[in-house]
C-alpha cells in the first residue's frame, strides 16, 4: 500500500490577475477547504483573492497542489523543515517575496 503524503504546498491562483497565494500544510485538503470557507464568508486575509472571489466566485480561482512530501523511512527526517523549504522554493518560482 503506498504511503499517504505527509504534507504539501497548496496554491490558490486568481485566473484573471494571476495573483498567487502559496503555502505549506500538513493537511492540504483541510487547508484548501479553509481557504474556500474564508472566501465564501468574505473573511480571507488576502484582499486580492477575496476581491477576485467576490467578482467571479470559485470559478475565478484555481486551487492547486504544487508538490507533496511523501513519508520517509528515516525516523529523523524533518518534515516541517522540508515543507518550509518547498514553500520557499515555490514562492520564489512564483515571483513572491520570501
Amino acid at each position: 500500500m503506498p504511503s499517504l503524503p505527509w504534507g504539501s504546498t497548496p496554491c490558490v491562483r486568481a485566473r484573471e490577475s494571476g495573483h498567487v497565494l502559496v503555502g505549506s500544510s500538513r493537511n492540504v485538503h483541510a487547508s484548501l477547504n479553509r481557504v474556500r470557507f474564508e472566501l465564501r464568508m468574505g473573511s480571507h486575509k488576502d484582499r486580492v483573492l477575496q476581491a477576485e472571489w467576490k467578482r467571479g466566485g470559485e470559478a475565478a480561482l484555481s486551487f492547486e497542489i504544487l508538490e507533496m512530501v511523501k513519508e520517509r523511512d528515516d525516523p529523523d527526517f524533518d518534515y516541517a523543515a522540508e515543507l518550509r523549504g518547498l514553500e520557499q522554493i515555490h514562492r520564489q518560482l512564483q515571483g513572491l517575496a520570501a
